[in-house]
């Protein structure tokens, strides 16, 4: 009863700091802030320690910085109290409005799925882009005189007006840019989002900013060449802004963006993954260009990010031991890592490796396939081989003639997913896939083994899986399903959920079927100097620490700002209480934000950071808990080789034999998603679809039809 009332104030807080933060933003550009709010607010709230930061550090960074603190606190609860609800979700009221808002509306490129919520948010955001352009260039054209040169005509001042306005609605952008990219953020969860399906976010105001403040620099450029004044192009002022500054912020920008254009982005993945690294340089010139004060408007998305991306680089730090690999004949390679039993994760979550043998700079994000609860001690993911990276992976371990190999280095990042997992509530569990597609779904049906295991109440949903491949040896896929060593628990979960298994080959026939292939499988040798275990990089109670991370380097910015500012950028007190400045450096002042932001953060996130790792040294986890994953069974069969005829392979195991009877294969054949979807039976239908785009827009279309109300979509999408 306590948790749930301490979630509903948090809840009820967060929701008042979200509408306030949101109605600055509104009344910013209003007349009524300009002249009215804003002097009341800086003779209120005056101090010497902020000088001209200070209430744009009130109202636009507190409120983030508060929600994401005690979100923290929020999610820890309810990670807490949280129990695996496996009974059928009911159709009252709420479900169908909750249903409705996620159904989507909308399906085209390059948008892709849009849902209700995702429409109605997105047309909100727009209006705010609009009603403050609006408002900015009601304001400023009401008081051209005041800005006006001798030599300037009005239409020049409005020209130079408008350019100056579209950056002020770029900034607005930037405030919402690094949020969708922040991995383990508190606030994505809070409103119900992970980074990797947020991440469609990031791109769409990458492209808005983008085009906003090309159309500002351009619209200045021209500005200067019309009143002869091109000398401005070179100006970096002391006392305002550096146009410079913004000039070469511009060129990195230009750069980034053109890299990550869809069509460069999938040809030319490692240009775009190098280039877009260039957004540390790009964040210095552009809050150099537009200084102090209005950084602290967009301040709370990069401190979040700073953090995130501090303790991603500590966690990357460790070598990890890689315990076992599987090599299908497909092309696909499943990694299996050690992990510490306290690390839990949710199915369809990501992890991000790095092996420096094949590359010592790529990171790449690959879907975990195992159940923390299934497997306490291996985290498995699986990869396709379909880029120059993975090939690369491939070949170095097949070309191992013994399958005990020596250690490979590899680091990681994460895991990064869900917070729960609702789609085990859904009376049937529809899982369509297309090719590599299938991973997430793995992951899941690991989950409903451990389930069927531990269920007291409620059922497990029925599982219907429609995977499409294009080659027959792609059939090995099916074999992931299976964990290493897996038991007869297969089979319970096969008899419960009545398990159907569509699986389709579109361009081989059964008559052509290649001639079968064993899975290789390689156990890597164990360093328990060197290598670790996965373990959650801030311990059990991770969001509690991360609360205490996001608190901790806040207060001590805000306490380092206030000095510097106080004794050292203005030193000197007027006699009637102001503070005058000793001639400093506008961009100097920037500088000491982004400095103190870093130092801040750097200095708290280690300090947890080695605490954690000194309980963990403490306690002996890590390596020595795991010696139990080194099974030393002989490699299974590929799956690929069931549908090839009992002579050519016996099927010994029970989970094996299980499998083939729920499996059906369809030989140059096409899955009529149509059909399949409309078959579905049940009040209550959860829609997962993973692979093409093409396969994803088809499915959201027949859902959104409504031509079948009891279809719950659900899109799955690793294509970034």
């Amino acid at each position: 009863m306590g948790i749930v009332i301490a979630k509903t104030v948090l809840s009820m807080s967060f929701l008042v700091a979200f509408l306030g933060w949101l109605l600055i933003w509104i009344m910013l550009p209003t007349n009524t802030y300009r002249f009215e709010w804003g002097p009341h607010l800086r003779k209120k709230l005056y101090s010497t320690y902020f000088e001209g930061q200070g209430v744009n550090m009130l109202l636009f960074t507190f409120p983030v910085m508060f929600a994401a603190a005690f979100g923290c606190i929020y999610l820890h609860l309810q990670k807490k109290s949280e129990k695996t609800n496996l009974s059928p979700r009911r159709d009252g009221k709420c479900a169908q409005t909750r249903r409705f808002w996620k159904q989507p509306v909308m399906v085209m490129s390059p948008l892709g799925i849009v849902s209700m919520v995702e429409l109605a948010f997105g047309a909100m955001f727009v209006a705010l882009l609009i009603w403050s352009l609006a408002n900015y260039l009601h304001s400023s054209f009401g008081h051209l005189h005041m800005h006006m040169g001798r030599k300037q005509t009005v239409w020049q001042a409005k020209f130079r007006s408008v350019s100056l306005r579209l950056g002020y609605v770029g900034n607005i952008c930037w405030a919402f840019l690094f949020f969708p990219v922040t991995r383990g953020s508190s606030i994505l969860p809070l409103i119900g989002l992970t980074s990797e399906s947020s991440i469609k976010y990031h791109i769409w105001l990458g492209h808005i900013s983008m085009v906003l403040f090309a159309l500002h620099t351009i619209g200045f450029i021209i500005y200067w060449a019309i009143t002869n004044q091109m000398a401005e192009m070179l100006e970096w002022s002391s006392t305002w802004v550096s146009n410079v500054a913004g000039e070469i912020a511009i060129v990195f920008a230009l750069a980034m963006w053109v890299t990550s254009l869809r069509s460069v982005r999938r040809k030319m993945f490692e240009v775009f993954f190098y280039t877009h690294h260039l957004y540390a340089l790009y964040i210095i010139f552009y809050v150099l260009h537009v200084g102090a004060a209005y950084f602290c408007m967009i301040i709370p998305g990069i401190f979040l990010f700073v953090i995130d991306r501090y303790l991603r680089f500590l966690q990357s730090r460790r070598r990890i031991r890689l315990v076992s690999a599987r090599l299908l004949p497909s092309g696909f390679v499943e990694l299996n890592f050690a992990k510490s039993k306290e690390l839990k994760y949710v199915p369809t979550s990501i992890l991000f490796v790095n092996i420096p043998s094949v590359s010592k700079l790529q990171w790449h994000p690959f879907t975990i396939n195992s159940s923390s609860n299934l497997e306490s001690e291996i985290l498995s993911v699986a990869i396709k081989c379909q880029g120059d990276w993975s090939w690369k992976l491939y070949q170095k371990l097949a070309s191992s003639t013994s399958p005990r190999v020596d250690r490979l280095e590899v680091s990681v990042e994460g895991p990064y997913g869900p917070t729960s997992s609702d789609f085990l509530r859904h009376e049937t569990l529809l899982m369509i896939s297309g090719g590599s597609g299938i991973a997430p779904f793995i992951s899941i049906f690991r989950e409903l083994v451990h389930q069927s295991n531990n269920t007291v109440e409620g059922r497990i949903p029925k599982i219907i899986l429609v995977c499409a491949f294009k080659k027959s040896s792609d059939l090995a896929i099916l074999d992931l399903l299976l964990p290493t060593g897996c038991s007869t628990s297969v089979s319970n979960l096969i008899s419960q959920t009545q398990l159907q298994i569509e699986a389709y080959v579109t361009q081989d026939n059964k008559e052509e079927l290649p001639k079968n292939k064993d899975i290789q499988t390689l156990w890597f040798q164990s360093y328990p100097a060197i290598d670790r275990a996965i373990t959650p990089t801030l311990g059990r109670n991770s969001w509690l620490w991360l609360g205490l991370i996001i608190a901790s380097s806040f207060l001590l910015f805000l306490v380092l700002l206030g000095l510097v500012t106080r004794y050292y950028i203005y030193p000197f007190e007027h006699p009637h209480g102001s503070l005058m400045p000793v001639n400093y450096h506008f961009s100097y002042w920037a500088l000491w934000d982004m400095f103190l932001i870093c130092a801040s953060v750097l200095l708290a996130s280690s300090m947890v950071f080695l605490w954690m790792k000194k309980k963990e040294s403490n306690s002996q986890q890590g390596i020595g808990q795991i010696k139990s994953v080194d099974i030393q069974s002989p490699p299974v069969s590929s799956t690929g080789s069931w549908f090839m005829g009992p002579s050519q392979m016996e099927l010994e195991s029970l989970p094996h034999q299980s499998l083939v009877q729920a499996t059906k294969v369809h030989y140059g054949a096409r899955p009529d998603l149509k059909k399949i979807l409309f078959d579905c039976k049940g009040p209550d239908v959860g829609v997962f679809v993973c692979g093409p785009q093409k396969m994803r827009h088809e499915v959201a279309k027949l859902c959104a039809s409504g031509l079948a109300d009891n279809l719950h979509f659900e899109s799955i999408s690793f294509n970034w």
